[in-house]
C-alpha cells in the first residue's frame, strides 16, 4: 500500500528542513528583512514577537494591497517575554521559542487560502500536529485580511 501524502510529507520533514504538509523552509537571510510589526503575545504563550517581510511583503503593506501577491513571505520570530534585570519597567527577549513562516503561492496552496505555513524550533520544523492547526486558526479569525493577522506598524 502506498504511503499517504501526509506520511510522505512527514517523512520528508524528518529528513529535510521543510515543514510537514506545506514544505515551507526557513528563507535565507530572513533576519535581515524589514520590520512589519512587533507584538506581545499574552499568557499562556507570554512571548515577544516581531514580524519581518520580504520585499514583496513590504511593498504590499506599503500600498495596502490585499490579497497579498504571490511571492510574499512573512517571518515571525518569537522569544519568551521576560523583565529586564537592569530596568524593571522594561521587557526583554528571553529564550527563543519559534520562527513561523507564511509563504503566498495561490496555486501551490490553493486549499489553504493561498498560504503555506512553517513553524520552526531551533531551526527545525515542528511536528505534523502543530502544522495541522495553522490554517484553521487563520481561516477562523482573519479570512477577511487574506488570512494574515499582522498589520503594518506605522
Amino acid at each position: 500500500m502506498a504511503p499517504s501524502v501526509a506520511e510522505e510529507t512527514t517523512a520528508l520533514a524528518k529528513t529535510s528542513d521543510a515543514s510537514p504538509i506545506y514544505g515551507v523552509t526557513l528563507p535565507k537571510g530572513y533576519r535581515q528583512w524589514q520590520l512589519i510589526a512587533p507584538a506581545i503575545e499574552a499568557e499562556p504563550l507570554n512571548e515577544l514577537r516581531v514580524v519581518l517581510g520580504n520585499t514583496k511583503a513590504i511593498e504590499a503593506y506599503d500600498k495596502g494591497t490585499l490579497p497579498f501577491p504571490d511571492g510574499t513571505v512573512l517571518a515571525k520570530l518569537a522569544w519568551k517575554h521576560v523583565q529586564s534585570p537592569e530596568f524593571a519597567p522594561a521587557s526583554i527577549p528571553g529564550a527563543a521559542t519559534t520562527v513561523q513562516v507564511m509563504v503566498k503561492d495561490s496555486k501551490k496552496y490553493a486549499t489553504t487560502g493561498g498560504w503555506g505555513f512553517g513553524r520552526f524550533v531551533n531551526g527545525k520544523p515542528a511536528d505534523l500536529a502543530q502544522h495541522q492547526t495553522c490554517f484553521a486558526c487563520h481561516q477562523a479569525l482573519v479570512k477577511n485580511h487574506d488570512y494574515v493577522f499582522t498589520r503594518l506598524a506605522r
